[in-house]
């Protein structure tokens, strides 16, 4: 099980990163781009899922495209799930509790990984893998 603390630790040890509170929430940026966020469900959330809604705390990430936020989706559907807020937007929504820390870093990297600039990624992949 994940905390805010685990995504916070993890997002602010990648390169430039940063956080800001928004609508009263934490995200995490690179470079002013977001890429994980806390993300409440809201009133047409919750009537979209009905009774499958969580009622525990919701990470929001990007992810590469539609055919990644499937494959999570069907993968783990326990972890993952989506709104009707999100149809045809590459983010994916996470049940914080039920995530284990390192899918958590994993998710959180390649998050961080789309939105960072070319070459801090690039580095930051070099230095990883040295």
């Amino acid at each position: 099980m994940a905390t805010w603390d685990d995504v916070r630790r993890v997002a602010l040890a990648l390169p430039d990163t940063s956080e800001e509170e928004s609508r009263g929430t934490p995200r995490w940026l690179v470079h002013g781009k977001g890429f994980v966020w806390d993300r409440p469900l809201r009133k047409a959330d919750l009537e979209a899922l009905g009774p499958a809604a969580p009622d525990g705390p919701i990470l929001g990430a990007r992810v590469a495209d539609e055919g990644v936020k499937t494959a999570l989706l069907a993968d783990n559907p326990d972890v993952y799930f989506t709104t009707p807020h999100f149809d045809g937007y590459p983010a994916i929504l996470v049940r914080l509790d039920d995530i284990n820390t390192d899918e958590l870093e994993e998710l959180v990297t390649e998050a961080w990984l789309l939105k960072a600039p070319k070459r801090l990624a690039k580095q930051f992949l070099a230095d990883r893998d040295s």
